[in-house]
């Protein structure tokens, strides 16, 4: 996808955008250009500023200065429904969709010009019509809750089309689909981009800039300092050293595979939805040794976060067992699961990792508190906290402006980063890391994976789920693949191939493969 016929007036045109936040400056000055039926990749490390750039190319922010042009026109955007008058819409990483709702009135939510009693059979009409002009795939009557993550994301996509949206920007947009819908969703952007749409691109995969995009913008620390055709670039590291300024292992070294003894272990887990006959655990069973790295594949949504959650004391399943270090530690509270030695990397980084209002050093500290580590005799002592708060974020280069910024200010990679840092640390021999390099750049990404294959190396067990098939091979000494909260095989990754995993992650049969 590297040929594009442009006219000489942009569709969209950002001209000196700077833009300020409490202790940091998001934006600096920045240009952007993207032309009709062009996709522009938008790349950089976790908080060079690509989200506050998009966010105020859709009226979710203000500039503090700087002009924005569209189709050569200047433009005054100050809310999402400015952007979207104007032809702009955005995908965000996390899907902005109301799941109790059905397909039609999620794409029409919030529309100003329709009657006060839709005319929904119209409506279903219409979308199922663009749904296959575009081979979308998608039932109006359809549940949001009931549909599959890449099938929400093709409502996601419906949405801004339905509403006349001429420029798309998508945040992530295959981070959580499997290999065989993220080829569906390249297939549908051509089409879109041969009917004069114009997309702007955020990833952190490398391989989908070089085949996705025809021009590449690289920001650094809020300023822009690469703009080229992606074909002018011949491999993929020389991308990764415009994002971080510095070469990328894309190979990691480790120890040799040396599993000791069953740290933790799952006996036929069951869980049931409440309420209903529909199973979100269906008999999972499984080991995990020290010095091993058991991966979970899957997409999301087919039981591995409950999973992780049933392991870590947060939710209670119906029946099997959670043993640790041979210990019955089924549906006991998350303290004693953490006092048994326990570290959990959740899911939701901002809901479950983090306290937002808090300041990054007591997020650092909030396992350490009842320790002697940092009080005294129940007593906590500050200046421990702020010493042991500075290591960690020295060690696990988090980007603060100080240890008292409030978490939530940071971006979203230097929150997944405290989160690190903090489990880690205080690991006591056994790992759950779910999607932990989810959304990192490619630098945080490696360091996030060197941190598990050390713990690894060093005799503790590691359970990691991920959505990333590359990852895992890598990483992972066993792989688990999970559909709808069964284990459809744990294949050793020494034997494990990409397609075959993928046709698992989609609910086939190892014998049918």
């Amino acid at each position: 996808m590297h040929e594009i016929e442009t006219d000489d007036t942009p569709v969209v045109r950002m001209v000196g955008i700077t833009k300020h936040f409490p202790g940091v400056l998001a934006n600096n000055n920045v240009d952007l250009t993207l032309h009709r039926g062009e996709v522009l990749a938008l790349l950089g490390e976790n908080g060079a500023g690509k989200s506050t750039l998009m966010n105020m190319l859709v009226g979710l922010y203000r500039p503090d200065s700087g002009e924005i042009f569209i189709n050569g026109k200047l433009a005054e955007i100050h809310s999402p429904q400015d952007s979207m008058a104007l032809g702009i819409g955005m995908i965000h990483q996390e899907f902005m969709l109301v799941g109790n709702m059905t397909v039609a009135e999620n794409i029409i939510l919030g529309m100003k010009d329709l009657p006060f009693v839709p005319p929904l059979a119209d409506i279903k009409k219409n979308i199922t019509e663009l749904s296959k002009h575009y081979g979308l795939q998608v039932y109006p009557d359809k549940i949001i809750q009931d549909l599959s993550v890449g099938e929400q994301q093709r409502v996601e996509i419906l949405k801004l089309l339905y509403r006349g949206a001429e420029i798309l920007i998508l945040d992530e947009p295959t981070a959580v689909l499997t290999p065989g819908e993220s080829r569906d969703l390249n297939e549908i952007l051509k089409k879109m981009l041969a009917e004069g749409k114009s997309a702007i691109f955020i990833t952190h995969k490398m391989d989908e800039v070089m085949e996705f995009s025809h021009t590449v913008q690289v920001l650094r620390r809020g300023t822009s300092v690469n703009v080229c055709p992606t074909s002018s670039i011949k491999r993929v590291q020389d991308l990764a050293r415009m994002m971080v300024g510095r070469d990328i292992l894309f190979s990691l070294d480790r120890g040799a595979y040396e599993p000791g003894e069953v740290m933790l272990e799952a006996k036929n887990l069951v869980m049931q939805s409440v309420g209903t006959n529909k199973y979100i655990l269906d008999n999972v069973s499984f080991t995990l040794r020290g010095g091993e790295i058991l991966g979970v594949a899957g997409v999301a949504g087919n039981g591995q976060q409950q999973l992780t959650e049933a392991l870590t004391g947060l939710m209670h399943v119906n029946s099997g067992q959670v043993l640790i270090r041979g210990k019955d530690y089924t549906n006991k509270t998350p303290l004693q699961i953490i006092r048994s030695g326990v570290s959990h990397i959740p899911a939701d980084r901002g809901r479950m990792g983090v306290v937002g209002d808090m300041s990054v050093g007591d997020n650092l500290s909030m396992k350490k508190y009842r320790t002697s580590e940092l009080s005294d005799h129940s007593v906590i002592k500050r200046s421990w906290v702020r010493l042991f708060a500075e290591r960690l974020i020295e060690t696990f280069t988090i980007k603060t402006p100080s240890q008292d910024t409030s978490v939530k200010f940071l971006s979203g990679g230097n929150i997944q980063k405290t989160i690190l840092a903090r489990e880690i640390d205080s690991c006591g021999g056994i790992l759950i890391a779910v999607y932990p390099s989810r959304g990192l750049d490619v630098g945080a990404t490696e360091a996030v994976r060197q941190n598990l294959i050390k713990q690894r190396d060093k005799g503790n067990a590691v359970f990691l789920v991920s959505e990333e098939l590359e990852e895992l091979l890598m990483v992972a000494d066993k792989v688990a693949v999970m559909f709808e909260g069964r284990i459809m095989d744990i294949v050793d990754v020494k034997d494990a191939k990409t397609e075959e995993l993928g046709m698992l992650m989609a609910g086939v049969e190892r014998g049918s493969i």
